[in-house]
């Protein structure tokens, strides 16, 4: 799914250091993996011993490849299967394309940036990528109080008219631009510049930097946890309590075609209220870390401080690959469909140097998706 910002980072979760530079009072953070004391950087953290760099790159790479292969394969059996194409599954994949921005354009470069301790990316991607990944957070987290304010509205008030694709299309359409505008301080106010280090040496790092105090920082990191964590929780909180009230409570009188819509309602309420869960879990140890850390300035000057928030932002970050994998082992759909592509794959690859002399073959592995559509 999924980089909300607290903490003078506010957004920023990917690329965040805290520098504390008493010359102008500004709060600036990167992912640059120090710890500062006054104006002096120390380099020597756990993130540069060559066990715990090991750890990292298996971490992320494996974040990344689970990331991008399970997101796809989400986007790719709802774009082919047409009995996927319902707005729940809409959003989801809304979801999807959100946590594989994620997956692609920011965890390599965080990954990087944490173990060369310095951004050697260049001017334009210290805006975008900070900015990209705080875009992701923000659709995650719309996109799941949509699909929970949507089933609050079809199951708790039985209003069977379902949301038009069209207006599905206009919902993701605002979701993103809303996003947009809500992350765009994570370009405005930031800077890409150098810093000194004795004895004549210099690294180029990529801040935040906010007009007038810090406090500004830290009002907009309250503001942007209460907005991207706390509020939004709360809000899928209820709607799924009252959701999963009225399930349990449901009794059909008669007729088993309602009866089985009332068992497909509450599974895929299951699924999703997994999905739910997983996030918040995923998250509240990055967000109670980058609490602390706004109310407790001397976090900074721990020698393992950018271990632990590396170890909180991996995290966060597994909640960009548990989807898919919630998905298939909660809904039966998502598993047949994820099945048949996997099948047809190995199929395919089965053919081998067959193909040529076997063209019937071919046209049958060309057909094998369209054959198990009926079965999802």
């Amino acid at each position: 799914m999924d980089a909300q910002d607290n903490g003078n980072a506010s957004q920023d979760v990917v690329f965040e250091v805290y520098t504390n530079n008493n010359n102008n009072n500004n709060n600036n953070t990167s992912t640059f993996p120090t710890t500062v004391q006054g104006d002096h950087f120390i380099l020597e953290d756990s993130t540069k011993l060559i066990g715990v760099q090991v750890v990292l790159i298996f971490a992320y790479s494996t974040i990344i490849l689970f990331g991008v292969t399970g997101n796809s394969l989400v986007i790719y059996v709802v774009y082919k299967f047409k009995n996927l194409h319902t707005v729940t599954n809409f959003f989801i994949v809304n979801l999807a394309v959100a946590d594989l921005l994620v997956n692609t354009l920011c965890l390599p470069f965080t990954l990087m940036y944490t173990l060369f301790g310095e951004w050697k990316f260049g001017w334009a991607l210290c805006f975008v990528l900070p900015y990209a990944q705080g875009l992701a957070v923000h659709v995650s987290t719309i996109t799941l109080n949509v699909i929970a304010m949507d089933r609050y509205r079809s199951i708790v008030y039985h209003m069977e008219t379902k949301m038009s694709r069209d207006m599905c299309t206009i919902v993701i359409v605002l979701t993103w631009v809303a996003s947009a505008v809500l992350a765009s301080p994570l370009a405005i106010f930031r800077e890409y510049t150098s810093f000194d280090l004795p004895p004549g040496q210099s690294i180029q790092v990529c801040t935040e930097k906010w007009p007038g105090s810090g406090v500004d920082a830290t009002v907009y990191s309250v503001a942007a946890f209460l907005l991207q964590y706390g509020l939004p929780l709360s809000i899928i909180s209820y709607t799924y309590a009252r959701i999963w009230n009225k399930l349990r409570r449901h009794v059909s009188p008669g007729g088993g075609g309602r009866n089985d819509r009332h068992r497909r309602r509450k599974k895929t309420t299951k699924m999703l209220v997994a999905v739910v869960v997983v996030f918040a879990l995923s998250w509240l140890p990055f967000h109670s870390f980058q609490l602390a850390v706004d109310f407790n300035s001397s976090i900074f000057s721990m020698r393992d401080f950018s271990l632990l928030y590396t170890v909180f932002h991996i995290t966060a970050m597994c909640s960009t690959f548990a989807n898919p994998i919630l998905y298939g082992w909660m809904n039966r759909n998502y598993r047949s469909a994820f099945a048949a592509v996997c099948k047809c794959i190995w199929t395919a690859d089965g053919a081998g140097t067959n193909s040529v002399r076997r063209p019937e073959k071919n046209a049958k592995d060309i057909n094998c998706l369209h054959t198990h559509v009926t079965n999802v």
